[in-house]
């Protein structure tokens, strides 16, 4: 049974940084893709970035691209989001997916196992 579960968040001032982590557990081998998705109130989720476990390969949503870094530690076990220069608009609950697989994607109807999510706020 595939689990997620996140930390991380929290409060933080326009043009600050924050790292997400996301245990991943269940998985019996590298072929899985895990993913970053938020969604702010009132708007619907959307993919932020993902990660091929097997090789790293990472894709990123324009709007994060040099702001954002995803990245596994040795084991593979977890998955961290690194956010720098964060802005107001990156407001929202951040929450891990992950599937098997090797296709990175950031539509969400491509993942079946989601974590609770964690909250991320960026205000002055």
């Amino acid at each position: 049974q595939v689990q997620l579960v996140e930390s991380g968040g929290g409060l933080v001032q326009p043009g600050g940084s924050l790292r997400l982590s996301c245990a991943v557990s269940g998985f019996p081998h590298d072929y899985h893709i895990v993913a970053w998705f938020r969604q702010a109130p009132g708007k619907g989720r959307e993919g932020v970035s993902c990660i091929r476990i097997d090789n790293g390969k990472t894709t990123y949503r324009d709007s994060v691209k040099g702001r954002f870094t995803i990245s596994t530690d040795s084991g593979k076990n977890t998955v961290y989001l690194q956010m720098n220069s964060l802005k107001p608009e990156d407001t929202a609950d951040y929450i891990c997916t992950a599937r098997n697989g090797v296709s990175c994607s950031l539509w969400d109807g491509s993942y079946d196992n989601w974590g609770q999510g964690t909250q991320v706020t960026v205000s002055s």
